[in-house]
């Protein structure tokens, strides 16, 4: 930011494309340690939108989830999420994500030890409960939409994997390691034929064009050998310099009467 003058968001845009150039080597160091590790966790920007809807972090999920079995982990901090909008405003962009990335995907409800999460998950269950949550909060607007938004998102909860955790404690983590061993099998019998399906059909659509390229490429060829036959022989440059002089020659400086006079003249010579 200093260096070239960047605000938060243009660095780390910047930093991210430099990544991009240089990510291959990200995934020669995974490649060579995974003998001695079987998970590699890797932290994102925490800023959503400069990391999931940009085209760098695009490239960086990609060339992970093509090499290597990949997992989704968002991280919901537990005490900010007791207010049912804030909880919902996290539903909402865990909900992006996944509809961003394709990729199997857990929901993290970190801080355990300071606020028990439990409240959280019968929200998600229960949509009389967050309802009767939303009853607390003050702004009447903002509890229709809450409501609205917790109906549309019922099913997309039901086929969500959540855990709680604490950092600082360690409590639950062999709960994240059993969701993400499950992840990894669905990585397996679900994104895996995804991707493939869409790798075939990039590579159909490059044939296509290929096919294409070639095409007009001899209709050009084919356009080019008649031009020479039609000329008798003749050079290019020279039948380009006789088209020009005759062309020339037809040009008229003059005015409308001159042109008469000349085209009279013409006709009595005939």
């Amino acid at each position: 930011m200093k260096e070239f003058g960047m605000g938060p968001n243009g660095a780390i845009m910047t930093c991210l494309n430099l990544m991009c150039t240089r990510f291959d080597k990200v995934i020669e160091l995974i490649n060579k340690r995974s003998d001695d590790f079987s998970v590699c966790l890797l932290d994102t920007p925490g800023q959503i939108e400069a990391f999931t809807w940009s085209a760098s972090g695009s490239i960086i999920t990609d060339s992970l989830a093509s090499s290597h079995p990949t997992v989704v982990m968002y991280i919901v901090d537990s005490a900010r999420a007791t207010n049912p909008t804030t909880f919902m405003s996290n539903m909402l962009y865990a909900c992006s994500i996944l509809y961003r990335t394709k990729l199997p995907f857990i929901v993290v409800f970190n801080k355990a030890d300071i606020v028990k999460p439990t409240f959280a998950l019968k929200w998600m269950q229960d949509f009389e409960r967050f309802d009767e949550a939303l009853e607390d909060n003050r702004s009447s607007y903002m509890n229709d939409l809450s409501r609205s938004l917790s109906l549309v998102l019922d099913e997309f909860y039901c086929g969500l994997k959540t855990v709680c955790v604490s950092s600082a404690t360690g409590e639950g983590f062999d709960d994240v390691m059993t969701a993400i061993s499950e992840s990894v099998e669905a990585y397996k019998t679900e994104y895996v034929p995804m991707y493939e399906k869409v790798l075939a059909e990039k590579k159909e659509l490059d044939e296509k064009e290929r096919k294409k390229r070639e095409e007009e490429a001899m209709k050009g060829k084919a356009v080019h050998d008649l031009n020479k036959q039609d000329g008798d022989g003749e050079d290019d440059d020279g039948m380009l310099e006789s088209e020009l002089n005759a062309k020339v020659d037809r040009i008229h400086l003059g005015g409308v009467d001159e042109e008469n006079d000349e085209d009279a003249e013409i006709e009595r010579a005939t």
